[in-house]
């Protein structure tokens, strides 16, 4: 979800009123925002630098999410469920990001109803990438989903190393080589 986009679903006011109430540290890369086995309470938004969501699967690390500037990242499995996490969130760079509770988002929520609804919208926008990513998994083959990685953030091709690439896109890096190397 790229907070850069949200001109025209949420107002100004309340962006402002986020962003108040939002704490902005810096991260040496490898840092983990959240550590798996325990309650995420924050959502993270990276204003320079990457991160990624990962999980362990026999004894693999899977890459899940992928964020740079711009864009929201958080255990998303934990924060609303208030349950354990079995993600970790880490930055793959040096890193400055904002941070707000879940708690303090909720707050502000019950301070000003009127603003449920443009969180409802955010939430169907992140919703709705999530399904994106599905049926990609689902119908399209790992050149087209490597194709489109390629197209929709490039950026991500230079910055995030291989392993990290072939495991976000499902495949391993062999065949993320191979791919690479076709015409």
């Amino acid at each position: 979800m790229n907070f850069n986009n949200l001109d025209g679903i949420v107002p100004l006011e309340l962006v402002l009123k986020i962003f108040d109430r939002m704490g902005k540290q810096s991260f040496s890369k490898n840092h983990l925002l959240h550590k798996k086995g325990a309650i995420c309470e924050h959502i993270y938004l990276i204003q320079k630098g990457l991160a990624r969501t990962f999980f362990y699967k026999d004894g693999k690390d899977i890459t899940v999410h992928l964020a740079s500037e711009g864009e929201i990242i958080t255990a998303v499995d934990s924060i609303i469920s208030l349950k354990k996490s079995r993600y970790n969130v880490e930055l793959l760079e040096d890193s400055e990001v904002f941070s707000i509770s879940y708690a303090d988002l909720q707050s502000l929520l019950s301070q000003h109803p009127e603003y449920e609804k443009y969180v409802r919208l955010v939430l169907e926008r992140m919703y709705t990438e999530g399904a994106d990513r599905i049926e990609e998994f689902l119908f399209f083959s790992a050149k087209e989903r490597y194709d489109n990685l390629v197209k929709t953030r490039p950026q991500l091709i230079q910055r995030v190393n291989l392993g990290h690439i072939a495991s976000y896109l499902g495949m391993t890096q062999e065949t993320l080589s191979r791919i690479r190397k076709a015409p």
